[in-house]
């Protein structure tokens, strides 16, 4: 019989995180255990208001389905994952948690890591980004300092964004993404994206609102720099829609409903040309050790979650100056360490 343990947890951040639309010193954070008396499995879903969906929410959704859990025998995870989506009616953030916990406890159960059950190996791995959130240019470039690392994704979204990076690029050579989370208007995103090419910017994420389709589509034609989507491709319907718009995808474990999902979206994405990034929703470790297994897959990784808390409440995968540490645990190595 399999149990269900779920944790609701405040993450709490080690600084103010604003970006264009949102600004939080909390983030509610639901871990779940799938376990059956030997093996213990972990996943994670945030809450986030920009998407409407609350830390309750995804617990009662879990909770309405607890008995059903209890009755899983040995599934492949697909079909686990394939059941849990009936069952959930396709809540992609419950879907998530539990998607991710089982991949672990099935991992750990038959003495594999979770990359390896899916064929890959950990070649040529992408270095992670490290998220340096809107404040005063001088907590800005204090928090780059705080943190030394390869590459940096700068929120945008205010009247000050070339100032900002500018004045950021004083301070190192590191690589620069910007992401404006659908601030800017079709003429900002083009006329930036000259001037942040010059200095020394790699791509930039959702320069405006996914249901300006067509804006999207002009400042395609004509952006200096590549194009990420994130805010307009959310589930696996979306990714073919980025075509035209966007060069590259921002899969979210969270948003898509997990690891499985966001496999078949990889694969769509290739098969369209599309660069894959996969990225993080401020999870602790349970949720970014489940983004570490499809490092092999991606161009791009934004996997920082847990290095902007002051609580993680779990060990597993790890970052350091943007290179990603594989723990010798198995499933996605996830080990818990709520009190």
């Amino acid at each position: 019989m399999m149990k269900l343990k779920i944790y609701p947890y405040d993450l709490q951040l080690k600084h103010t995180f604003k970006i264009a639309h949102d600004q939080r010193d909390v983030q509610k954070s639901v871990i779940v255990a799938l376990s059956d008396g030997t093996y213990t499995g972990y996943g994670e879903a945030t809450a986030n208001k920009f998407y409407g969906v609350s830390q309750e929410q995804i617990i009662n959704s879990i909770e309405n389905i607890e008995e059903k859990l209890a009755k899983v025998e040995d599934l492949s995870p697909a079909l686990f994952h394939q059941q849990i989506s009936q069952w959930l009616d396709g809540q992609s953030f419950p879907i998530c948690a539990l998607d991710e916990a089982y991949l672990d406890f099935y991992g750990k159960k038959h003495q594999k890591k979770t990359y390896q059950l899916w064929g890959l190996e950990l070649n040529q791995l992408p270095l992670s980004n490290y998220t340096i959130g809107i404040g005063s240019i001088d907590e800005m470039v204090s928090k780059m300092k705080e943190v030394p690392n390869p590459i940096y994704k700068i929120k945008l979204g205010t009247k000050e964004d070339i100032e900002i990076v500018r004045a950021l690029r004083e301070h190192t050579d590191a690589i620069f993404r910007v992401d404006a989370n659908c601030a800017w208007s079709v003429e900002e995103s083009i006329e930036n994206s000259k001037v942040l090419k010059d200095l020394g910017v790699e791509l930039i994420e959702q320069p405006m609102h996914p249901s300006n389709v067509e804006g999207m589509r002009e400042v395609y034609q004509h952006s200096h720099l590549p194009l990420l989507a994130d805010e307009s491709c959310i589930v696996e319907s979306d990714v073919e829609k980025c075509v035209g718009q966007f060069h590259a995808i921002n899969i979210k474990l969270t948003k898509c409903g997990g690891p499985t999902v966001a496999l078949r979206m990889i694969e769509k994405a290739r098969q369209l040309g599309l660069k894959v990034m996969v990225g993080c929703m401020t999870e602790s470790s349970v949720g970014i050790s489940a983004i570490a297994q499809l490092l092999p897959l991606l161009d791009y990784v934004d996997m920082d979650g847990a290095l902007l808390l002051k609580n993680d409440p779990a060990k597993g995968v790890s970052v350091m100056d943007g290179k990603v540490h594989f723990p010798e645990v198995f499933g996605n190595g996830v080990e818990l360490e709520l009190n």
